[in-house]
């Protein structure tokens, strides 16, 4: 959770730090911000104290880092700008999807 909180810091986000601590947020559960309904969303903004363009910035950085380590078909990299908490997470992920792309082209005539 260390590596969220500074983060935060880079992304401009630190007033965020203690509440994100307190509230165990951490890359995984960041990592499966995309998958909340909305009325889970509302729930964290809450918990978290959010404002809205704050929660906006918190997943275009988060989108950010998904996309660096899923840039490219032939390459799974984690980008070295990216806190390993959250890139470790999107780059498992990353390489999940490119394994079972992999096992359904084999399964197609």
């Amino acid at each position: 959770m260390r590596d969220v909180g500074l983060w935060l810091e880079e992304i401009n986000l630190g007033g965020y730090r203690q509440v994100f601590e307190d509230n165990a947020v951490n890359g995984e559960y960041l990592e499966s911000l995309s998958t909340f309904t909305t009325e889970q969303i509302l729930r964290f903004i809450r918990r978290c104290h959010m404002k809205w363009g704050d929660f906006i910035t918190l997943c275009k950085e988060l989108r950010r880092i998904k996309v660096a380590c899923l840039k490219g078909e032939q390459e799974v990299r984690r980008p070295w700008w990216a806190p390993p908490c959250l890139s470790i997470v999107f780059v498992r992920m990353a390489k999940r999807n490119r394994q079972s792309r992999v096992v359904s082209l084999k399964l197609e005539p």
